[in-house]
């Protein structure tokens, strides 16, 4: 196993889900609700899929910890790698967010599950910076390379410079930012819809980067160690084959295994080719979520990924896959940036 694809993520399980409002302006992605269908039907249906994609991980092995939220006023709650990143070392990272109804998608009770069933030394919370208008969106805005230490970051209102360069000096990244756009010059929002890095493969559209010698540039920092590079097609992206995440799961018998979750809509984007490439490095988990992917988002938005050690397993640590609370306890914080924790 490495260190770039982690064994246990959370899931937030969203009793209400609609494409949100606050973020069509900018998300190209995003996609109006079919003509007559209830705001009950289809958070029905949404549900139905958060769970298809909590069972396909837990079949392969990975660990799954689930929060429930009926709050109906964050329509994007089943999104938190947009608030929340964890990293080799026990430190964790708060995030700043664009749209404000999106702000109180941080939950205290997701940061202490962390602290009490994972090794966190470090919490850093950049969440103060939002009333100063500067963000930097989580695993959205950045696509990290972990082994290489790299923040692949493509400029928009979400990925502030400012707190990237704070970021990566906090957590020993390397930024690498690019502008990227689609054919009709509509920047890209979110990073992790145009690629993402796996250990021995990357997928990333770099078409979309108009700066040729920027765009080599990318090519030669996804590849120097290495690594194989997919590209992918405006096209792809469009229907979500660049937002991926590789994890680490279990066969049944015990022993290691890779996966390359995604979408089955961006699976069926692929050409055989590309999945040929892709799977000498790992499986790919395809699951079906057309509901979620309204919202502009898709199956690496609904994984914040746990790069940290776990602790030893008490009388008290849940025994199977899933952690279900539902609680919701908005974050607090003593000080602006960083917290510790225990």
């Amino acid at each position: 196993m490495t260190a770039q694809a982690p064994s246990a993520v959370i899931l937030v399980r969203a009793t209400r889900f609609l494409p949100n409002p606050a973020t069509a302006a900018d998300n190209a992605f995003q996609a109006d609700v079919p003509v007559g269908e209830s705001a009950a039907e289809l958070s029905t249906r949404a549900l139905a899929e958060m769970d298809a994609v909590a069972e396909a991980l837990r079949d392969v092995g990975v660990r799954v910890h689930v929060f429930e939220d009926h709050d109906h006023t964050r329509p994007d709650s089943v999104f938190p790698n947009n608030w929340v990143s964890t990293h080799a070392g026990g430190v964790v990272g708060v995030f700043p967010m664009y749209a404000s109804n999106r702000r109180h998608e941080r939950r205290g009770d997701v940061l202490e599950m962390l602290k009490s069933q994972y090794r966190v030394q470090t919490i850093i919370d950049y969440s103060g910076l939002e009333p100063d208008g500067i963000f930097l969106e989580g695993t959205g805005a950045m696509v990290l390379d972990h082994l290489s230490r790299v923040a692949y970051v493509a400029r928009s209102h979400r990925a502030d410079s400012h707190v990237l360069e704070r970021f990566c000096t906090d957590f020993t990244y390397e930024p690498m930012v690019f502008d990227a756009v689609d054919s009709g010059g509509v920047p890209v929002y979110h990073t992790n819809v145009m690629g993402c890095v796996g250990t021995d493969v990357a997928l990333m559209a770099l078409e979309m980067i108009p700066d040729e010698r920027r765009r080599e540039q990318v090519r030669e920092r996804l590849t120097v160690n290495g690594r194989t590079l997919v590209e992918i097609t405006e096209h792809q992206v469009r229907e979500f084959a660049g937002n991926a995440v590789e994890l680490a799961g279990r066969h049944a018998d015990g022993s290691a295994r890779r996966v390359m979750a995604m979408s089955a809509r961006a699976r069926a984007s692929l050409d055989p080719s590309q999945v040929e490439v892709i799977e000498r490095s790992c499986e790919i988990l395809a699951v079906d979520i057309p509901t979620i992917e309204l919202a502009g988002g898709s199956v690496r938005c609904m994984i914040a990924g746990i790069h940290l050690d776990p602790r030893p397993a008490t009388a008290d640590t849940p025994t199977d896959a899933v952690v279900a609370i539902n609680e919701d306890h908005p974050v607090t914080a003593d000080g602006r940036f960083v917290h510790e924790g225990r």
